[in-house]
């Protein structure tokens, strides 16, 4: 453990008491209890001088305690002691604090310290307790409590361990030795401060000697040279960790670390062999592969990337290579076609090399290889081969049928020598013109040919081998029509010629021109004139201008539109084709009092029609415009016809109506001015309609009143006609909830009764003149069928106003 000093304090007199506490390490560790201690000091002189000190407390030091005991008996810790113990036993020891009377008992009497378990210092390396000594007499401390700390020390019972392991790192291949790899730390869980039971060294247990570690840091480095990663890419290295400085009798631990080395391009691509050959068709497809190479690289990624070459001019000629990414493999592609033919062998010398090369490894030499691929040409049957990739060929038109056009010759291309048949492809969506002898290839017209029509015509020969029939090959045949002078010139003039009236004599009127539907070649120039055998023209002469163009020139001073308009002029013109063709035009000529001071001439009356007159576009849009706005007054027109007054005035849209008659008149009856039944259920209000025009074969009581207001005194009225009134309007309510013919919105009824009780009579019009009337409504009678029924209405009424007053001056009188 570590060093222990034991100061030994005596008294000058034996006979001065002395109490301490006894370590395992067999010093005291006293307390001075001395009242006075006189310590003498020699002077210079001679002289003694003595000091005197203070009585001095309890000093305490640590105590200490093995940890991981595992005696039979309870381990001595120490032992508590005062002086003012006389070994009488009058004097009690008290343990106070961390783990006092269950890790630590004391003796009350003697003060002796014991542990009664075993200690871990990993888990609790220190205890505080506190010791006081009471006097048993009178339970009262001899000393102040003293607080003293009691050490667990520490034994080697630790093995280092890596917490983090197992490692896994890299290094490049071919490093040097002494390269730094990886370092590991190993930890202890023993007192760093206490011994060597926390110092550690590092060894190698497994992976030398390619690897070594430094024992003091930890560090793995690499101890061989030349490491080939191709020879040998992982390694498991066994770093051992060993406390007590590595000395016997320590306690270990070990973790593995596995090393991947990693790829330098330290090697050449290689070819398996320096020959190789292929077989390819002569059919091959340009631009397809033919071919694969592959050079070896035994390292990976892109240290093992290879670029090909072709180094031959002739074969890099005709061949082209390229590197699969996946595969590393050398892809050849034909570049042109083969011909087996022509030539049945061709020899590449092909190079490998890498992309990316290391100069670190320059001394190896040159990081590319060769080798030497022969491609051997197979024979194909192939299909007839045209002596020529098109052909163009000219016909005269108006040949006749069967006329030959010219021929196309193919040949089997094979050694064999097959023979050729000739065909034409036909297309339904064009006539046929030619066709072609299968075995000559001459091709023959089948119609006439029109060069104006047609001038040019594609077609499509085919060539098969006799021997096999599915091998084709196709060339296209293109037929020029040869123009022959078939067609007469024509005036190319279709417009009136117009003469001013103003036209002097040897003025020319109007130049004319010719056209023709024959080739340049048949109708370059153009001659005109008169007809033969017609009389001079007084009027008019006519000029070749022998450049295709012709002069009208006038004859005379003046035209007069009023006494002759319209001349008609016929001129013939003739082409200098073979053979010769001529053709008669007949030209209008117009006379007009032309515009003064300009050179078109244009007759005044026309120039103010074409002034006035309006371009298509314009009239459309007017005529649009009129369209739209007699459409808006149509239908403006028609809603008002179609608009209806409201049937309830309101300022908001609600769908509850009103009805309203400004009628003056009697009562309730002004309900019935509106027949609500033509705005229900046309087959309802067709059941529920009452004719108009037929009294009711029944009054009700209610309705009398309506005849006699006016006319008889409140005091007349029966009280039970309120209450009919009241009925009448129930009904008319119970009616109205169960009618499932009322319109879609509500319909408000009004029935006004005026009651009972007033003195004053009706000032309706209606009840007086049926009373008070002188009129003789008989009279009506002789106003004809239309005023019968009116007749017959008041005539019935004024008899039925008479029996009434004639009833009521009865009852009077009784």
């Amino acid at each position: 453990g570590p060093p222990v000093r034991c100061l030994i304090k005596s008294s000058p007199s034996n006979d001065h008491s002395r109490g301490g506490i006894r370590s395992r390490r067999g010093c005291w560790l006293v307390a001075v209890v001395d009242e006075e201690v006189a310590e003498e000091e020699d002077l210079e002189d001679g002289e003694t001088e003595v000091h005197h000190r203070p009585k001095r407390g309890w000093i305490w030091n640590q105590f200490f305690v093995l940890e991981e005991h595992i005696g039979p008996d309870a381990q001595y810790v120490g032992k508590l002691h005062s002086n003012s113990d006389k070994g009488d036993g009058s004097v009690r020891y008290i343990l106070s604090g961390e783990g006092a009377g269950s890790i630590f008992i004391i003796n009350e009497v003697t003060g002796d310290i014991h542990a009664t378990k075993s200690l871990d210092r990993e888990k609790k390396s220190h205890y505080v307790l506190h010791a006081q000594a009471i006097d048993l007499n009178t339970n009262k401390p001899l000393e102040p409590e003293s607080e003293f700390i009691i050490k667990v020390q520490d034994i080697n019972d630790n093995a280092p361990k890596f917490p983090d392991g197992p490692f896994v790192t890299t290094v490049p291949e071919m490093a040097e030795v002494g390269t730094s790899v990886f370092q590991v730390t190993a930890t202890d869980a023993d007192d760093p401060t206490y011994g060597n039971s926390a110092r550690v060294v590092y060894s190698v247990l497994h992976g030398q000697p390619y690897f070594s570690v430094d024992p003091k840091t930890g560090i793995i480095r690499t101890a061989l040279t030349d490491m080939d990663r191709e020879a040998r890419e992982h390694y498991s290295v066994v770093i051992q960790a060993k406390d007590m400085a590595g000395q016997v009798g320590g306690l270990s631990g070990s973790t593995t670390v596995n090393i991947t080395l990693t790829d330098v391009n330290d090697n050449p691509p290689k070819f398996p062999q320096k020959n190789y050959q292929v077989f390819v068709p002569e059919s091959a497809q340009v631009g397809k592969p033919v071919g694969k190479i592959k050079a070896n690289d035994d390292d990976i990624g892109i240290n093992a990337e290879i670029k090909y070459s072709i180094l031959n001019p002739e074969g890099a000629g005709m061949f082209s290579i390229s590197t699969d990414k996946d595969t590393r493999e050398g892809v050849i592609m034909l570049r042109k076609p083969l011909n087996y033919e022509k030539k049945k062998q061709y020899s590449l010398h092909i190079s490998a090399e890498n992309t990316h090369l290391d100069p670190r490894f320059s001394y190896l030499g040159s990081f590319k290889d060769d080798a030497t691929l022969k491609i051997t040409v197979g024979d194909v049957d192939e299909p007839p081969v045209f002596s020529m990739d098109y052909y163009i060929m000219e016909v005269y038109e108006n040949a006749k049928v069967g006329t030959e056009v010219g021929a196309v010759t193919a040949r089997d291309p094979d050694s064999k020598n097959s023979p050729v048949r000739y065909f034409i492809e036909r297309r339904e969506d064009k006539e046929v013109y030619f066709d072609i002898e299968s075995i000559s290839g001459v091709i023959r017209t089948t119609q006439l040919l029109d060069r104006e029509d047609t001038p040019w015509h594609n077609i499509t020969v085919m060539a098969t081998e006799e021997d096999n029939p599915s091998l084709q090959s196709h060339v296209p045949v293109t037929v020029q029509v040869l123009d022959v002078n078939d067609n007469p010139p024509m005036i190319n003039t279709e417009d009136e010629i117009i003469i001013c009236e103003s036209t002097r004599a040897g003025q020319v009127i109007q130049t004319i021109t010719a056209v023709d539907k024959d080739d340049f070649a048949n109708g370059k120039g153009f001659s005109f004139s008169f007809p033969g055998g017609v009389p001079a023209n007084p009027n008019f002469t006519i000029k070749d201008n022998e450049d295709s163009t012709a002069s009208i020139i006038a004859r005379r001073r003046r035209f007069h539109r009023l006494t002759q308009e319209l001349y008609e002029l016929p001129v013939v013109v003739w082409d200098d084709g073979e053979p010769v063709l001529s053709s008669t035009s007949t030209l209008t000529l117009r006379v007009c009092s032309c515009q003064r001071g300009t050179r078109v001439k244009i007759c005044q009356g026309e120039a103010f029609l074409s002034s006035a007159v309006l371009s298509t576009g314009a009239l459309i849009a007017i005529l649009l415009c009129v369209l739209i706005l007699l459409a808006i007054v149509i239908l403006f027109i028609t809603l008002r016809r179609s608009k209806k007054e409201p049937l309830i005035i309101s300022e908001e849209d609600i769908r509850e109506n009103v009805v309203t008659y400004d009628d003056e008149g009697g009562g309730e009856e002004d309900t019935e001015a509106f027949d609500i039944i033509a705005l229900r259920n046309p087959a309802a209000a067709e059941e529920l309609k009452f004719r108009r025009d037929v009294r009711p074969e029944c009054i009700r009581p209610w309705s009398s009143r309506r005849l006699a207001r006016g006319r008889l005194s409140p005091s007349s009225l029966d009280i039970d006609e309120e209450m009919e009134v009241g009925e009448f309007i129930k009904q008319r309510v119970a009616e109205a909830d169960q009618d499932t013919s009322v319109p879609p919105y509500d319909s408000l009824q009004t029935y006004a009764y005026e009651g009972q009780g007033s003195p004053a009579g009706s000032i309706s019009s209606l009840g007086s003149a049926g009373a008070h009337s002188n009129l003789d409504y008989n009279s009506l009678d002789d106003w004809g069928p239309k005023f019968e029924k009116i007749a017959e209405l008041y005539g019935e009424e004024v008899e039925t106003a008479s029996e009434s007053t004639e009833k009521a001056e009865s009852e009077k009188q009784t």
